[in-house]
């Protein structure tokens, strides 16, 4: 579990390079929010997450991926890891922030994410 990185990964260095293109300034992972965002828009109240889909069971073929060793664990472990999510988001909306989750899935399809994080930061 040591070796799995938390931050900095693939899909998130992808986003960051697109949001930074267009021309959005952003905070990395700050402690102060609830469940350290990946990117943080002070400015317009915006937070990003980045979410691997086997870590938080999103619907896809990745995602839907059961271990076959010592399933118990890492069901118990990635069901904690979707219940928190949910707790930090409605935190973060009570809070005021607007909150968008990418999935690792969605920025491996292509365009697809780009359409929807400029759409974000329009509204």
């Amino acid at each position: 579990m040591s070796a799995i990185k938390g931050r900095d990964t693939a899909p998130e260095l992808a986003v960051r390079r697109f949001v930074h293109g267009l021309g959005y300034r952003y905070r990395l992972h700050r402690r102060d929010l609830p469940g350290k965002p990946d990117l943080v828009f002070s400015k317009s109240r915006k937070i990003v997450f980045v979410h691997g889909c086997f870590w938080h069971i999103h619907t896809c073929g990745n995602g839907c991926v059961k271990p076959k060793s010592n399933a118990d664990f890492w069901e118990d472990k990635r069901r904690g890891n979707v219940d928190r999510d949910k707790r930090n988001e409605a935190a973060l909306v009570e809070a005021g922030w607007k909150v968008m989750t990418i999935w690792e899935c969605e920025i491996r399809a292509g365009e697809e994410f780009k359409a929807r994080l400029a759409r974000f930061f329009k509204k």
